[in-house]
């Protein structure tokens, strides 16, 4: 089984959202955070959230990239319990219980969209507002592969 992985190249993630994710930790795609909102919603490190940002499983803070990673089913069920609690402690939820298959399915989704690539491929998301909701594209980058000739130096 694979899932999605907070990963930085920099620091800017720090900057760039309210509360970055942390690095390794399981993510995502988090587009329910955005069902309801308008183009009055979109400022400052909201707007950067909700344009590029996944959402860390556990923290529950965003991150722009994310590399797929093997996980394994008691990894799942303990984020499944943290994300319902989510559902429950933020968004109102009437009980955990009412919450977990809920939870279970947005996990479920990341799963699917893992599945299909390598260990360690590197993914983003990008989201628009339309006029029926929230468009979420998600946008895989490939490796290089690179040959030593371009980086050897040669000479007599």
């Amino acid at each position: 089984m694979m899932l999605a992985r907070a990963i930085h190249f920099d620091e800017s993630d720090m900057n760039v959202f309210h509360s970055p994710a942390r690095t390794g930790e399981w993510c995502i795609t988090g587009g329910f955070e955005f069902s309801n909102w308008t183009e009055g919603d979109l400022t400052g490190k909201a707007r950067q959230a909700f344009s590029n940002g996944w959402l860390g499983a556990e923290t529950f803070g965003r991150v722009t990239f994310v590399a797929t990673a093997q996980i394994e089913q008691t990894e799942i069920d303990t984020l499944t319990t943290q994300l319902a609690r989510h559902f429950v402690d933020i968004y109102g939820a009437p009980s955990i219980e009412a919450a977990t298959p809920v939870a279970a399915e947005e996990i479920s989704q990341m799963m699917d969209i893992c599945a299909e690539h390598e260990p360690n491929t590197v993914m983003t998301i990008a989201r628009e507002l339309t006029d029926a909701g929230v468009k979420e594209s998600i946008r895989i980058i490939e490796s290089q592969d690179a040959s030593l000739d371009m980086f050897a130096v040669h000479g007599d």
